[in-house]
């Protein structure tokens, strides 16, 4: 498996170094080093298609955020929230070998039961899904593209 497999994202300049044989990327947003995974570098295309095309601020992305969930520690991969600190955005990512399918949404789905973000997405990569969620009437209606942060 290719860690560094071309994804359906535009390629971005990572920092990328090997560390007694294990590659990393320098992830701005966490100011630190990770080590690649396939799902991290799914993990850190998106944030950069976020940043770059979307025009969501880098100060208002948090990655790997906790959350309990029927007494259980969870982690969340993106969350966007808003300048009043609202979420705004959920995202699940995950390795380009996994199948985005019915379990993988009823995942997003359960950790956004916690979250109650309206706009949510799903994403290995190669293929991207985006859902709003209307809360109220547990609802919701797939979007054909990301809206830019400012159409929000």
């Amino acid at each position: 498996m290719d860690l560094l497999q071309p994804l359906n994202l535009p390629p971005y300049p990572f920092k990328l170094t090997d560390q007694n044989g294990k590659l990393t990327v320098f992830d701005e947003l966490r100011k630190k080093t990770i080590i690649i995974t396939p799902e991290e570098w799914v993990r850190q295309h998106f944030v950069q298609y976020l940043i770059r095309q979307k025009q969501y601020p880098k100060t208002l992305i948090k990655l790997e955020g906790g959350l309990k969930l029927h007494g259980m520690a969870k982690r969340t991969d993106i969350i966007v929230f808003n300048p009043a600190g609202q979420k705004i955005l959920l995202v699940e990512c995950k390795a380009p070998s996994v199948t985005i399918n019915q379990a993988t949404f009823s995942q997003a789905a359960r950790y956004n039961m916690v979250h109650k973000v309206q706009l949510m997405a799903v994403t290995n990569g190669l293929q991207h899904y985006y859902c709003h969620i209307d809360h109220d009437t547990e609802s919701f209606k797939f979007l054909q593209d990301l809206p830019a942060y400012n159409m929000l």
